[in-house]
């Protein structure tokens, strides 16, 4: 991914990623490319990949004080997702 700037407001709209934290569905910017990026970076240790995550995640989007581990645990589910995806895509080709 890039860090182009988005075309219009669709374009931007579509850097946006409906996640659901405590029962309710939040729009992420960014996610797919903070998702990305942490995923390069190889770290094994599931601690060290969760500051990571809430860190790049914090620099695109708001997360209310108190709700950290809320958002965290949404943004684990989808790099936890997206990284079986990128295994089982691996292994098929």
């Amino acid at each position: 991914m890039t860090d182009k700037k988005p075309c219009c407001p669709a374009g931007a709209a579509r850097e946006i990623r409906l996640v659901v934290v405590d029962e309710k569905r939040v729009g992420l910017d960014h996610l797919d490319k903070v998702i990305s990026e942490v995923r390069a970076l190889g770290i094994e240790d599931p601690g060290l990949v969760d500051e990571e995550l809430l860190r790049r995640v914090k620099v695109y989007n708001y997360v209310p004080r108190g709700l950290e581990e809320s958002y965290l645990a949404a943004v684990r589910k989808e790099y936890e997702s997206a990284t079986k995806e990128a295994r089982l895509s691996s292994k098929v080709d």
